[in-house]
C-alpha cells in the first residue's frame, strides 16, 4: 500500500531472484479500512516510492486509481471461518473482507505465477492463502521473514506516524515477544499471555489491544503447548494513536 520500507524491498529483491519479471503493485484499498481516519491518515508518497523501486529489479509498477480497482461497488463477502474472526479481524472488521477483494482483484489483473508477502502481518498471510485455495487461483503464497530495524521494530509504513518518544519504546513490543518465547518452558500458554499483559502495562507509552497464541493454520488460541503444529504469538499494540504489530513464531 506505498510508504516502502526496505521490508517491502526485500520482497522485490527476492521476487527478482526467482522469476522473470516482477510487477509491484502500489494501492491504498479503501475497503479494507474500517476506521476513515486509518484511511485518510496512511502515509503516501508515490515520489519516494518510485525512488525506492528503482534501486531494486522492479519492471513494472501498478499504481491505479481506486476507480480502476472499482469501477462498482466490490458486494463479495469471503467466508473464512476462524480465521476472519480471530485478532486483527475481531478488532477490525470488515477488513479481511477487503483484503481478499483487492488481492484477488489484483491477482486477476496481473495473473502472477508467484506472490510475495511479509510475515508481518501473518493473519494477512493466511487469509491470502485461503482465499487463492478455495478460489483455486493459479498462484503461488511465498511468505518472506519479518525485516526488523537494528533495534528490533518490525519494519512498517506505519512507523513514520510515530513521534520521537513513541518511537524509542516501539522496540519493547519485540522484546516482550522475545521474552514471552523464551518462558514458554516455563509458563503455560495462557500464563504466558498473562505474562505479557502484565509487561504492556509497564509500559505507560504503550497499550496492548491483543496478544494471543495461535496454532498457524486456523488460527485458533491454543491451550497446550503439546498441540500439534507451529504456535504463533501476534499482538497488536498502540504506540500513541500509531497501531502496530507483530508476531513471533514459538520453538515447541
Amino acid at each position: 500500500m506505498g510508504a516502502l520500507h526496505d521490508g517491502h524491498l526485500s520482497l522485490v529483491r527476492r521476487a527478482a531472484c526467482e522469476n522473470d519479471k516482477v510487477v509491484v503493485s502500489l494501492f491504498v484499498n479503501p475497503t479494507q479500512f474500517n476506521d476513515p481516519n486509518d484511511l485518510k491518515n496512511y502515509p503516501r508518497n508515490m515520489e519516494a516510492d518510485m525512488e525506492l523501486l528503482g534501486t531494486v529489479s522492479c519492471d513494472y509498477v501498478f499504481s491505479p486509481e481506486v476507480e480502476e480497482i472499482y469501477p462498482e461497488p466490490d458486494n463479495r463477502k469471503f467466508d473464512f471461518g476462524t480465521l476472519e474472526n480471530v485478532m486483527e479481524g475481531r478488532f477490525r472488521p470488515g477488513h479481511f473482507n477487503g483484503v481478499a477483494q483487492v488481492v484477488s482483484k489484483l491477482f486477476e489483473i496481473i495473473q502472477p505465477d508467484n506472490a510475495y508477502f511479509g510475515l508481518k502481518d501473518f493473519q494477512q498471510y493466511s487469509i491470502v492463502k485461503r482465499m487463492v485455495t478455495e478460489m483455486k487461483l493459479p498462484v503461488n503464497i511465498i511468505a518472506c521473514e519479518t525485516v526488523r530495524e537494528v533495534d528490533g521494530l518490525a519494519r512498517s509504513s506505519r512507523n513514520k506516524l510515530l513521534s520521537s518518544e513513541h518511537r524509542s519504546v516501539a522496540p519493547q513490543i519485540y522484546r516482550i515477544l522475545q521474552e514471552a518465547r523464551s518462558e514458554a518452558t516455563l509458563f503455560t500458554p495462557e500464563e504466558v499471555k498473562n505474562r505479557v499483559a502484565g509487561k504492556f502495562q509497564n509500559e505507560p507509552l504503550l497499550r496492548l489491544e491483543y496478544f494471543d497464541i495461535v496454532d498457524d493454520t486456523n488460527l485458533e488460541t491454543i491451550s497446550s503447548w503439546n498441540q500439534k503444529g507451529k504456535k504463533v504469538g501476534c499482538v497488536a499494540v498502540f504506540a500513541g494513536t500509531v497501531r502496530l504489530i507483530d508476531n513471533i513464531v514459538f520453538d515447541q
